[in-house]
């Protein structure tokens, strides 16, 4: 067995086995003509509940042609440009190759002593990403697992930055159409059911400012304390961003810590066109990035940043055998004692290439086509009457919904624009998303691939349709 250890000895059989893998995702990239398969549940289930993990293949070349029937056939490409469901994005390939050496070299981006230079890497990435933002000279971060993560320390930095002994007292501030992790990170750190505090949105889908506001004083009037105002670049359904620089005034009038969840809308700090809508970001006090969205990275490549280094002593905690106090005197970089995590994987390396490789212009413009295209497609989903699209874009997202010109019941049209999400899932030839609004249902494009074109977006949209006039023309059916 020790023959599948990575070591000196066994470097040409590394090298055999990983370029049979790439050889095989590179020939099914190359084949794949539509996004997904099509496949259900239960008739992928039976194919693997058979594999008998007690009872190995033994050589690698079995395995990817059983990895080829039960996971590389039919998973979602993402790479294709009729994906246009959740935030997942085409990635680039120096990121890819990063990923390749840090899986290899397997550092531990938790001490010095398990990543020299990877800890370094990391940390002038994360000075990168503050200078962007522009932060101030103060600032610093850590790479994390996801948004969700990056949320949940900011959140728990800003509940210690409270200074109140009383949890009950605090209250989190964040619009109606924030992301569902400022609600989990508020259970998760101990608050009362009722410390998350929806602020409405506008047309555009924007926190309204002067609801904040109104519920900033009725907080202060209360004897309550206003532990975090989250401000949202790029909501998840709509991609909307919350006016940052007043949300920055009222945080400073009420003495209240600013997070930024900027984990889709990223991509503007390299933009090359569109920067100016997340002007004010530089007045947070923490930030959500999330590279995997919007600079084209591998899952997973996310960070959380602070303007105030100091804060990040929330996260601290020395252990003897790991990174006792000793080492801060001896001025050694240990990244755990600014995590939330111990062991932690080198995702930097993946930035790190891509920058190396394409440079920030290169990554912003991809960005920029996307939210180019988004606005391409709101006018093709604007001018069709089988159509009501709910917002403009601000970023790369479209909401809309179906609309038959013979029906008028809400329920019914509800009805047909699930079928035809399910049933354009199941033709396997595009997936799109869903969500609702206003307790109605409606369909989503999420548009993160740069060759997706507009004529992707049209064809889209007559399947769509195709689907749901069939769905209502089998319901009349049954009616009858």
């Amino acid at each position: 067995m020790r023959s599948h250890l990575l070591n000196d000895t066994t470097a040409e059989q590394y090298r055999r086995s990983v370029t049979d893998g790439v050889e095989r995702v590179a020939a099914k990239l190359a084949a794949t003509d539509r996004p997904f398969t099509g496949i259900t549940v239960d008739a992928l289930s039976p194919r693997i509940d058979e594999i008998d993990l007690d009872q190995p293949l033994r050589d690698t070349g079995a395995v990817l042609d059983e990895l080829e029937d039960v996971y590389l056939r039919d998973a979602i490409y993402f790479h294709h440009p009729r994906y246009l469901a959740h935030l997942n994005c085409p990635v680039v390939i120096p990121a890819v190759l990063g990923e390749a050496v840090l899986s290899a070299v397997n550092s531990s981006l938790d001490t010095w002593d398990q990543s020299a230079g990877g800890t370094l890497i990391e940390r002038k990435l994360i000075d990168w990403t503050t200078e962007r933002i522009g932060l101030g000279p103060a600032a610093d971060g850590v790479f994390t697992s996801g948004g969700t993560q990056s949320n949940l320390q900011a959140l728990l930095l800003a509940r210690e930055e409270a200074k109140t002994d009383s949890l009950a007292e605090l209250r989190i501030f964040a619009s109606e159409v924030s992301h569902f992790s400022v609600k989990k990170s508020a259970k998760l750190l101990g608050l009362g059911q009722d410390a998350v505090v929806s602020i409405p949105v506008d047309h555009d889908k924007r926190m309204q400012t002067v609801a904040l506001a109104r519920e900033l004083e009725r907080c202060a009037k209360d004897g309550l304390v206003p532990m975090a105002v989250v401000a949202t670049a790029g909501t998840t359904d709509f991609g909307s961003i919350d006016p940052l620089p007043e949300v920055a005034e009222l945080c400073e009038q009420f003495g209240t810590w600013m997070h930024v969840d900027a984990a889709y809308g990223c991509g503007l700090l390299a933009s090359l066109k569109h920067r100016d809508r997340i002007s004010g970001i530089e007045r947070a006090d923490s930030v959500t990035v999330d590279y995997h969205k919007s600079f084209f990275q591998p899952v997973s490549s996310s960070a959380v940043l602070v303007r105030d280094a100091a804060t990040l002593r929330h996260a601290t905690y020395h252990a003897e055998y790991l990174n006792p106090r000793r080492m801060v005197e001896e001025r050694i970089p240990n990244q755990v004692d600014k995590s939330l995590q111990t062991t932690r994987r080198f995702d930097a390396l993946k930035l790190w290439m891509t920058l190396r490789t394409m440079g920030a212009d290169g990554i912003g413009q991809l960005f920029d086509e996307v939210c180019d295209l988004a606005r391409e497609g709101w006018k093709l989903i604007a001018a069709d009457p089988r159509f009501d699209v709910v917002v403009e874009p601000s970023l790369s997202t479209l909401v809309f919904r179906y609309i038959p010109a013979a029906v008028t019941d809400p329920a019914e049209i509800d009805r047909a624009n699930l079928y035809a999400r399910k049933a354009l899932f199941a033709s396997g030839d595009a997936i799109v998303a869903g969500t609702k609004v206003g307790n109605r249902h409606y369909l989503k494009f999420t548009l993160l691939n740069p060759e997706t074109q507009a004529s992707d977006i049209a064809a889209v949209l007559d399947l769509i349709a195709g689907h749901a006039e069939q769905y209502l023309g089998e319901s009349l059916d049954r009616a009858s």
